[in-house]
């Protein structure tokens, strides 16, 4: 009851701050667009080039891929990485220590609630970039059902891997240079730059090993119908080993990364 509370709190606190700085959030949007667009662009460009398709991937193909992309990039980005170094090094963290639930609940009703603001602005987007790009996009009913747990297991995964990390911020006060490494390593990885099976195979094979592309491509193969049955089940799967491996990893690192932010701050 407790814990509902405060998502409660959270949620009303968070809403509150994202309708005030309008602004901000348009900026922020405006970022989530540009990069799935300036790649749709891009690619559209080198299938026209190519005669009117590359790697299997037509125009049409393309356009789905990226507008599908940049609705679930939304729906699973985190901004946590960015800001745990702030918190740690000016020492505003140690208000949310003293508080009776783990830190972490504050900020998942943070970037919830941040979703509700937004989501409408990218999905509207997501129509207009439909009207002027054609996609080809063909539904399969299970696939749309099933595409709906994915994207919700993906922004867990997504978001215990960013916060496990952005915990380093308790042994260096910059963390500038780790955050970049990661989110180049996502760029690649996790299908934000082109299809993964455009990739040769040898970065296909280290993209399902890493979570990188159980976090993104999983959920948009899914919905374009790129996947059997059988592949389905094995992204669920992967989904669920790494959701596993990050809850360990959060653990291990948090308990050490406290007890080294308690010794400095005291």
């Amino acid at each position: 009851m407790a814990l509902a509370q405060l998502y409660q709190a959270q949620f009303r606190t968070s809403l509150a701050t994202m309708i005030q700085y309008r602004a901000s959030l348009v900026i922020w949007l405006l970022g989530q667009v540009l990069e799935p667009v300036i790649y749709l662009i891009v690619w559209s460009n080198v299938s026209v080039a190519g005669g009117g398709s590359v790697g299997g991937y037509t125009t049409g193909d393309f356009a789905a891929y990226f507008i599908v992309l940049m609705v679930v990039n939304h729906l699973t980005y985190t901004w946590i990485m960015w800001e745990y170094e702030y918190r740690v090094r000016e020492g505003t963290l140690s208000a949310a220590l003293l508080r009776p639930v783990h830190p972490i609940h504050a900020d998942v009703a943070d970037n919830l609630s941040s979703k509700v603001v937004s989501t409408p602005g990218i999905l509207l987007t997501a129509l207009v970039l439909s009207l002027i790009f054609q996609p080809t996009l063909h539904l399969v009913p299970w696939t749309a059902v099933v595409f709906i747990p994915a994207v919700a297991l993906a922004f867990v995964l997504r978001f215990l891997v960013e916060w496990s990390l952005a915990q380093a911020a308790f042994w260096t006060t910059r963390v500038t240079s780790l955050n970049q490494l990661f989110f180049v390593a996502m760029l690649f990885l996790s299908g934000q730059m082109a299809p993964l099976t455009l990739f040769p195979p040898a970065i296909q094979t280290v993209a399902a090993l890493l979570p990188f592309r159980w976090m993104i491509s999983f959920p948009v193969e899914l919905l374009l119908g790129n996947l059997t049955p059988q592949q389905t089940i094995t992204g669920f799967a992967a989904q669920a080993v790494w959701i596993v491996l990050s809850l360990v990893l959060l653990r291990i690192v948090w308990r050490a990364g406290v007890r080294v932010y308690s010794a400095v701050s005291g």
